[in-house]
């Protein structure tokens, strides 16, 4: 057995690549460890290309249960249809690499990472991007580009790589990215409202890093000496190329020009079906096509590069028309249609309770989430017919970037309990609907009556690099055409205060530090213009949720009263739910959330657990009922599940002989504490009660002393004392 192993020390962190032991059959396969936390990449190709116009590859992660020891939950007990961490994490592989492979490559390829071991401190996402590459790069699969991944925090302002989960909970930055030597290629990051210098230092301190990964993959792909299959990427005659530019250049350049987006794209593809129809030979046909896609990328280009201009007129900063509107629905609990340009979002916000939150099982430990984005983009939002499916892993990044971006400025838990849905339903699409989605879900939270710190607005940046000596352009709100043919895809998020979340895919190689600065403020700027928009559509939240939400009521007893809401097997919570209509949600530190549509009902519900958790005071009067009579006294209950003694001396003024004289089981009466000792044992006085204060004082002492055997019966252990009678504490 051949392993080959190689160790990379980068900062105080050791990660190890590892080939040769498992999954052999593979074309490549490695092993990724740090810490104690382990991932297999395996990467195979297929022997054929297909028949296909794209690269069909295939990247999946997964998070076996077995990783953390546990046993999956549900009924079959066993890993299901991916999660969205793992669906978010699969995109993350291939985002950064999909675009080395050489052009034209056809051949299915497939990269499958498995956590295999999971310490509970180490993130295996980084290793699963480490992986992918020394797993392409040690196999045959003509792959060359070696990448590295590293997560970066930003913990007491100083920049960590690959932090622990617990430098997580409290880092400013959390920074995941995606590296070649000569450039980042990849950024997925949500902060709290850091800077933009904050971010590109950020990046700097993670790109060194990635540095130091690569070299030791160098170090094994040297070991391996894998024997790469010779792919040349098909070469283009310059012939098809000149001819599309003679035939339809014109034609092409005026239809990049026409507005709305679907007339432009109608209006595209009636040239293209010009050209080629001029051709009956299929492979004439292709090399038309061919000729075409790069004649429409040599028009985008000069245009902004030489002309300083862009397809729909505007300059490189601006931003297109912004129209909003806060409650557009009449029953939701929050809503609002965010339009920029032909991007238009609609937004719902919903308020639901605790028991509306959602609980995921993740290696990491069962996860309650209290706010959820969901994103859905329908076909008719780009004029197209297809099948309505599940949200696919589109979907589910976009709608994760916009959440991300959205949660820093969500209300603590304590001051605002409620469980929190946002739907952004894309109506329209040209560009930047994951931004939309923010915006719009912003103003559908105040509109909801959400008291967020702040609004969030997001832009989207392209960048056009510089051809032979042109200045690179870097346009703002870019449009689709734009983010299809441009350079970068970078989108920024934030309030006023700071950035909380972007996303960064880059296409060239190498992309300095001034650019990178330059992008970050025009993206500030636009915010900035956005944020004022929306702040004129709604400035603040509502100031009460809306009528048709939930109310929630929160309300904080002792610990020790938990047991005394809840009753043996949970029969109280049970009762005061079924004879209320609401719903109780008590936490562990003892703050209870009461929730109802009816207010009547949440009004009772709080009546009815203070009754249950309230204790008693010297000194204050109560009407009680009694529950027990001893020789020496009756017992009274004077607060649900709370009583105390009132022994015979103090159960009228003059000498009772036998206490069924006075009172029965059942009877309530006016009693008065007279004391609560140190066991919680509650002394009682009905005499205090009917005649005053001072004297029912003065005769309680004086008669607590007639009878030496009395006082020892006070003491007796078969009775409760200041206790709950349900075992409530």
């Amino acid at each position: 057995m051949n392993v080959h192993r190689i160790e990379a020390s980068v900062a105080d962190r050791t990660i190890t690549f590892e080939t040769g032991k498992l999954a052999k059959q593979a074309d490549g396969s490695v092993i990724v460890q740090m810490g104690e936390t382990v991932v297999m990449v395996a990467a195979t190709m297929a022997d054929d290309p297909r028949d296909a116009h794209f690269l069909p590859l295939t990247c999946d992660y997964r998070e076996n249960t077995y990783a953390a020891g546990k046993i999956p939950g549900g009924f079959f007990r066993r890993e299901g249809r991916p999660n969205d961490k793992e669906t978010l994490t699969s995109r993350l592989m291939d985002r950064p690499i999909r675009p080395l492979f050489p052009e034209g490559f056809r051949h299915e390829t497939q990269v499958i990472a498995m956590v295999l071991s999971y310490d509970g401190e180490n993130d295996p996402a980084p290793l699963a991007l480490c992986g992918a590459s020394a797993a392409l790069n040690i196999s045959r699969i003509p792959f060359d580009t070696l990448i590295a991944g590293v997560r970066v925090g930003l913990v007491d302002g100083e920049y960590v790589v690959n932090p622990t989960a617990e430098q997580r909970e409290v880092s400013k930055l959390d920074l995941l990215m995606a590296c070649s030597e000569e450039a980042i290629v990849m950024v997925e990051a949500g902060a709290q409202e850091v800077s933009e210098t904050e971010v590109i230092d950020g990046l700097e301190f993670g790109h060194a890093r990635c540095r130091e990964i690569i070299a030791a993959q160098k170090e094994l792909v040297a070991k391996v000496g894998p024997e790469k299959v010779v792919f040349e990427s098909p070469a283009l005659d310059q012939k098809w190329v000149d001819e599309a530019r003679a035939k339809i250049g014109g034609a092409l350049e005026d239809a990049l020009h026409v507005r709305p987006k679907r007339d432009s794209y109608a209006r595209v593809d009636a040239v293209k079906k010009e050209l080629t129809s001029q051709y009956e030979d299929e492979a004439d046909k292709q090399n038309a096509k061919a000729g075409f896609k790069a004649v429409l990328e040599e028009i985008f280009r000069k245009e902004i590069l030489q002309d300083r201009k862009r397809a729909d007129g505007r300059s490189f900063e601006d931003i297109r028309d912004i129209w909003c509107e806060a409650g557009y629905l009449p029953r939701t609990h929050g809503s609002s249609v965010f339009q920029r340009g032909e991007t238009q979002a609609l937004v719902t916000a919903t308020l639901g309770t605790a028991w509306d939150a959602q609980k995921i099982d993740f290696i990491e430990g069962d996860v309650t989430k209290r706010f959820m984005l969901h994103y859905n983009f329908p076909p008719y939002s780009v004029g197209e017919v297809r099948f309505l499916r599940g949200p696919g892993r589109r979907e589910i990044g976009h709608g994760n970037l916009a959440e991300r971006a959205l949660r820093p400025v969500m209300p603590a838990e304590e001051d605002f309990p409620y469980t929190v849905r946002i739907v952004s339903d894309i109506l329209e699409s040209n560009g930047s609907s994951s931004m939309a989605s923010i915006c719009g879900g912003s103003i559908a939270m105040m509109d909801a009556g959400v008291p967020l710190r702040s609004h969030v607005a997001g832009i989207a940046m392209g960048l056009v690099s510089g051809e032979g000596g042109a200045e690179p352009a870097i346009l703002t709100d870019i449009a689709g055409q734009e983010d299809h043919h441009g350079d970068m895809d970078f989108k920024v998020a934030g309030t006023r205060e700071g950035i909380t979340a972007l996303q960064m895919d880059i296409k060239v190689k190498g992309l300095a530090r001034e650019v990178l600065e330059k992008a970050l403020e025009q993206a500030r700027q636009a915010r900035l213009h956005i944020l004022d928009k929306m702040s004129e559509t709604i400035g603040e939240p509502r100031g009460e949720v809306s009528k048709y939400a939930p109310r929630i009521f929160t309300m904080q007893v002792p610990r020790g009263k938990i047991g005394a809401i809840i009753g043996p097997g949970g029969k109280t919570i049970r009762s005061i739910v079924e004879r209320t209509g609401a719903k109780i949600d008590v936490e562990d530190d003892g703050r209870v959330n009461i929730s109802s549509v009816d207010e009547e009902s949440a009004a009772l519900a709080r009546k009815i657990i203070e009754d249950l958790t309230a204790e008693a005071e010297i000194g204050k009067t109560y009407l009680g009922r009694v529950v027990r009579i001893m020789d020496f006294g009756a017992f009274v209950e004077i607060l649900p599940g709370l009583d105390g003694l009132c022994h015979v001396s103090e159960l009228d003024e003059g000498h009772v002989r036998d206490v069924r004289d006075v009172v029965e089981e059942g009877d309530e009466i006016l009693v008065k504490v007279l004391d609560i000792d140190d066991n919680d044992r509650i002394r009682l006085s009905r005499r205090a009660a009917l005649k005053g204060d001072e004297e029912g004082d003065e005769g309680g002492e004086d008669s607590g002393d007639r009878d030496d055997d009395r006082g020892d019966d006070r003491g007796d252990d078969d009775r409760p004392r200041g206790r709950s009678r349900e075992g409530g504490g």
